[in-house]
């Protein structure tokens, strides 16, 4: 399987390790690195261009030394300028799983796929990503996760059992969806 690095291609052994043993730093899915790209260019060319209005009319205002609105603007800049860098060095270090190079019929990073919960015999849907797109509330786990690196490369009827601080889980593979 092959990985892409935002400017030149890698390869990763089916495990997700380069050549040498590193582990790959921000693995990633295409549409997860198109998600952090547009966020960073809606910070960087909008919200930069908002706040700058906001401290502007703040500063109009006068006395800056009691002055809630300036204050509020000048910490919601530091915010989004420190969003802005943690966005860069995840973009920079960005290595994104081909799922068309994944093994088919297999969970893999980008793998939609139902699992059973067999314990309360309820079917989930879920999204493996790398751990920078992980969101619960969304059904995306992390590769990194007790339940994301347990499922990956398993196949359809496979059971997975897996050790959490919770005890251990049991789930089978239902669909792996493409």
């Amino acid at each position: 399987m092959e990985c892409f690095f935002v400017s030149s291609y890698i390869k990763l052994n089916p495990d997700g390790v380069k050549a040498g043993g590193i582990m790959a730093k921000n693995v990633m899915t295409y549409e997860g690195l198109q998600e952090l790209e547009k966020e960073l260019e809606h910070l960087k060319v909008n919200r930069r261009r908002e706040i700058a209005a906001k401290i502007k009319e703040a500063r109009e205002q006068g006395d800056l030394s009691e002055n809630a609105e300036y204050d509020a603007a000048k910490d919601e800049q530091r915010d989004i300028e420190a969003r802005i860098e943690e966005l860069e060095k995840i973009l920079k270090n960005a290595e994104v799983f081909l799922e068309e190079d994944a093994e088919k019929g297999t969970v893999n990073i980008g793998s939609t796929f139902t699992l059973l919960d067999m314990e309360y015999d309820e079917e989930v849907v879920y999204k493996l990503v790398g751990a920078t797109e992980a969101n619960s509330l969304e059904g995306k786990i992390s590769n990194e996760s007790p339940v994301g690196s347990a499922l990956k490369g398993a196949k359809e009827g496979d059971i997975v059992e897996v050790d959490t601080p919770a005890g251990t889980l049991k789930y089978k593979v239902i669909k792996i969806h493409k």
